[in-house]
């Protein structure tokens, strides 16, 4: 009687194996099969242009630059509106609509229901779940979740550290209503600090994150229209920093990267 329970065990685990190997045979057909009927609205001939709301600013250079790279890998096509910051046109009813914050950029998706999205990082980081269907610029979170973390981690180093210190630079070195040497000195100091962080991290590197020498990315375009700006902060030479000025020299002859910085 034992035997024969045993007999009786080990055939019902033969066929649970059997039937889990041919669910498992055919999941990965259909799962190919998703993942290929999958395709990126922007190469879809009938999708709409993307409306890209900004001015010739370090964050509005950084969204131009996917979006004329992602037109050069996929075809995705964009309006461009310029906002005239000066005029505070970003602070009109209509725009605050877009973003309550009232900055530039945002973009609106209308092939997503006219979905609006605003903050650099956020913009760059849906762009690239949306539209970069090869991942040509990112890394897949879940097989390269390193090499997206550290992407990760140096879109928030610009956005946390490089943007805010060098607008502040730039704030009280050109258009602050009185000169205070002290606010001068410590946004330009903490900027040049920040160049020395960069220059550490592309020390026998060509890319801010991935593997070996790295891979360009998102980081690299987020952080790139700040730090070429240098001279208008004031920092007219890069030499104190060969690695980052290397960096520079790499990025800008991108063809995507020269147009980009030509928008609006």
């Amino acid at each position: 009687m034992t035997s024969l329970l045993q007999q009786s065990l080990r055939s019902a685990g033969a066929t649970a194996r059997r039937v889990a190997e041919t669910a498992r045979g055919a999941s990965q057909p259909r799962v190919a099969a998703a993942r290929a009927n999958c395709y990126s609205t922007a190469t879809s001939p009938s999708s709409k242009p993307l409306q890209l709301y900004t001015a010739g600013t370090p964050n509005g250079h950084k969204v131009s630059i996917l979006l004329e790279e992602l037109q050069a890998q996929y075809g995705l096509r964009y309006d461009v509106h310029p906002i005239d910051i000066s005029k505070g046109t970003q602070k009109e009813p209509w725009f605050i609509k877009l973003n309550p914050n009232g900055r530039i950029p945002v973009i609106v998706d209308p092939n997503r229901g006219d979905f609006a999205v605003f903050e650099t990082a956020a913009i760059l980081l849906y762009l690239e779940q949306h539209y970069d269907t090869q991942l040509k610029f990112s890394f897949d979170p879940q097989t390269r979740a390193n090499e997206y973390s550290e992407m990760l981690q140096w879109m928030f180093f610009t956005h946390g550290g490089i943007g805010p210190m060098q607008g502040q630079a730039n704030h009280f070195l050109k258009f602050a209503p009185e000169d205070i040497p002290y606010a001068k000195k410590r946004y330009l100091d903490e900027t040049k600090r920040l160049y020395g962080v960069l220059n550490i991290r592309l020390d026998e590197r060509d890319w801010l994150a991935g593997p070996g020498r790295g891979t360009y990315s998102i980081a690299d375009m987020n952080a790139y229209p700040w730090v070429n700006s240098h001279s208008f902060s004031g920092i007219e030479s890069m030499d104190e920093w060969p690695h980052v000025k290397a960096w520079l020299e790499r990025t800008g002859e991108r063809p995507a990267v020269k147009a980009g910085m030509q928008v609006p």
